[in-house]
């Protein structure tokens, strides 16, 4: 995929178009209290030591939006006890789920706790999941149009609230210091990544968002015509009627409007050859925060993170949280 976006040294400057809608603060206040009212304890089950031996690991559910449980995994390092950690909760890509736990045991062997929350309604794609949406279980993706006639009932508005109470309930645990508390994904996980950190404010320290989507999603809709974006676009060419209120529904998601409200320290990615998450899109999120904040650049860089990356994260969060 050639350069087909902004020059970088105007996605350096590059700022949305998107306009917030009026009383944003206390419409996500309000999802947010709804979801704490029904809520119920989380629940974690011992999953195979005969497997995992000295690294535990816990099958979690959870409440999110709604009262629905969710599920995770819940890891902690080699024999480390009770004592509390800094912990980093993971949100995963559009169409995968939770997958094992062994996907995730490089932030464990580095001595962090991580949670990992599964995605309702997908997980049926390129990783397995175990959370339903609109029914009992795992679904193979297409949720991008789900409820999108309005914010309240819109998919990613039960999503977000997910991500936020994964964050919450990981505080909570015993063994981690709620203090030092990670967010951290990429692609969609990214942008669930964002949109925590901007709800939950100073409870979260640091957020990791790579490659992030739903950042700047008007501007993204008519930019590329690869998926998931591409799924609004083809069922607006038809819906016309529901043109306006559906692109009105998706300010209320939108992490490049959302961003203005971190307070964590950021780490972002993002490719200049990105078409699936165009790098003006990324920009636009990255270009809101206020906090101390950086951005790996990867000219080449399609949607996927280099893996030298993986070792400024590790960089990054230890120098942030200690482990």
């Amino acid at each position: 995929m050639p350069w087909f976006d902004l020059p970088l040294e105007d996605l350096r400057e590059y700022r949305t178009a998107a306009v917030e809608p009026a009383g944003l603060d206390g419409w996500w206040s309000a999802r947010l209290a709804g979801a704490r009212a029904a809520a119920r304890p989380a629940a974690l089950t011992r999953y195979r030591p005969d497997i995992y031996g000295p690294m535990a690991v816990y099958d979690v559910e959870f409440s999110g939006a709604g009262g629905d449980r969710i599920r995770g995994w819940y890891l902690r390092p080699p024999d480390a006890g009770d004592e509390p950690l800094p912990a980093v909760v993971r949100y995963i890509g559009y169409g995968g789920g939770r997958g094992l736990p062994a996907d995730h045991a490089l932030l464990p062997a580095a001595g962090f706790a991580v949670f990992v929350m599964d995605t309702r309604g997908q997980g049926g794609l390129w990783t397995v999941g175990a959370t339903g949406d609109a029914g009992p279980g795992p679904e193979y993706s297409t949720v991008m149009t789900r409820g999108i006639a309005s914010p309240e009932s819109y998919y990613y508005t039960r999503l977000y609230t997910d991500a936020v109470l994964a964050a919450e309930t990981v505080a909570g645990l015993a063994g981690v210091d709620e203090t030092r508390i990670a967010v951290s994904g990429g692609s969609q996980g990214g942008g669930l990544a964002l949109a925590t950190a901007a709800l939950l404010g100073d409870a979260v320290a640091v957020c990791h968002a790579d490659i992030p989507f739903l950042c700047d999603i008007g501007r993204a809709v008519t930019l590329t015509a690869a998926m998931p974006y591409a799924e609004i676009a083809e069922f607006l060419a038809q819906h016309v009627d529901l043109v306006p209120v559906a692109l009105d529904t998706l300010r209320y998601i939108d992490c490049a409007l959302l961003a203005r409200r971190i307070t964590a320290d950021c780490l972002f990615s993002v490719g200049l050859m990105d078409d699936t998450c165009p790098p003006s899109t990324v920009f636009a999120a990255y270009n809101e925060v206020t906090s101390p904040k950086d951005i790996a650049v990867s000219p080449f860089g399609v949607h996927e993170v280099p893996s030298a990356h993986l070792e400024r994260q590790l960089g990054h969060l230890r120098g942030r949280l200690g482990a």
